[in-house]
């Protein structure tokens, strides 16, 4: 088995005459957090959903795991996958239990399971128990981003796709929110894929950067080669924005 856990291989996306990824190679290394940076347009979306199957590429492929994506079996791909988004994404009609368990209980796991592995992840991104029986509208945005992450987390997937969770939250929830996001990599590393517009967030949560422009990966390596050596006016534009 290779060292990454998700590798593209020429990978091209086009929608009509507007071609959204061109010709995409990149391999993402194992049980590190992978940034993927751009302004809005860039295509670092579709790079995502195009990992779990949300997207087909027009051309190309990709392999997770060393195995290629196989379409007629969606299901088993996203169950070594966690996956937040931007807002949460919460079943509004669940509590906040049952949206945190329900991808265990669809999977078969018998009560006992589901509560010591639920309880885990609560106790890890520091989420109130009291909060448990209430439904999503009831929760502050860094309340529900907590949730979204005890969701992604529940069955320990060695996979976690995050696009732009963070990005609705103030600078005060953000910082918390972040310590967290820091405390489950520690507590159980795996390798994530976390697609934001902001370089700062890039360079405090990630090891590895990608920077998306029009589709083009403009320059990837380690976050310190990046900050020491951007390889372009755009890359140190990005970074300008950086305040520490």
């Amino acid at each position: 088995m290779s060292s990454y856990s998700v590798t593209f291989n020429n990978i091209s996306k086009t929608y009509g005459d507007i071609t959204v990824l061109d010709k995409v190679d990149l391999n993402i290394t194992q049980n590190e957090t992978t940034a993927l940076v751009g302004e809005s347009g860039s295509g670092k979306t579709t790079l995502l959903q195009i990992v779990n199957g949300l997207v087909r590429p027009t051309a190309g492929h990709v392999a997770i795991f060393d195995q290629k994506i196989d379409y007629d079996d969606l299901p088993s791909l996203r169950k070594k996958m966690g996956y937040a988004v931007q807002g949460a994404g919460l079943f509004p009609h669940m509590t906040v239990y049952e949206n945190i368990t329900v991808m265990a209980k669809l999977s078969g796991w018998n009560d006992e399971e589901i509560n010591l592995r639920a309880n885990f992840v609560i106790e890890v991104v520091d989420l109130m128990k009291e909060l448990l029986e209430r439904f999503p509208h009831n929760l502050s945005g860094g309340q529900q981003q907590r949730v979204s992450l005890c969701r992604a987390m529940m069955l320990n997937p060695p996979l976690l796709l995050l696009d732009e969770p963070f990005s609705a939250l103030d600078p005060i929830t953000k910082s918390y929110i972040h310590a967290e996001f820091e405390k489950l990599q520690k507590a159980e590393a795996r390798t994530i894929l976390l697609v934001t517009h902001d370089m700062e967030e890039a360079v405090k949560l990630a090891e590895n950067i990608v920077v998306i422009q029009n589709g083009k990966i403009i320059q990837h390596g380690k976050t310190e080669d990046i900050i020491n050596a951007p390889f372009n006016s755009y890359v140190e534009e990005l970074l300008s924005g950086i305040t520490s």
